[in-house]
C-alpha cells in the first residue's frame, strides 16, 4: 500500500519539524521519526484506528500533540 500527503498537510508537516527543530536541535528529526513510524503503523494496519466520519480515520503520534487524518 502507499500514501501520499495532502499538499496542505505536507506544508504542515515541513512547518512542524522547523518548528520542534528550532525548539531543539534534533527534535525536528525525531518528530519526523515519531510521523513515519506512525504511518507504517497505518500501512499496516489500516483499519486499526476509529473513525470519525465514512472511511475517515486519525492515527495518533505517541510523543507529540498530532493525528494523521487518513482514509484508506
Amino acid at each position: 500500500m502507499k500514501y501520499a500527503f495532502h499538499p496542505e498537510a505536507e506544508v504542515e508537516f515541513v512547518a512542524a519539524i522547523d518548528y520542534y527543530e528550532d525548539c531543539e536541535p534534533g527534535l525536528g528529526y525525531d518528530f519526523a521519526i515519531e510521523v513515519n513510524s506512525a504511518l507504517e503503523n497505518i500501512l499496516s494496519f489500516p483499519k486499526a484506528w476509529p473513525i470519525l466520519e465514512d472511511d475517515i480515520r486519525r492515527s495518533q503520534t505517541n510523543r507529540f500533540p498530532y493525528g494523521i487524518i487518513y482514509a484508506v
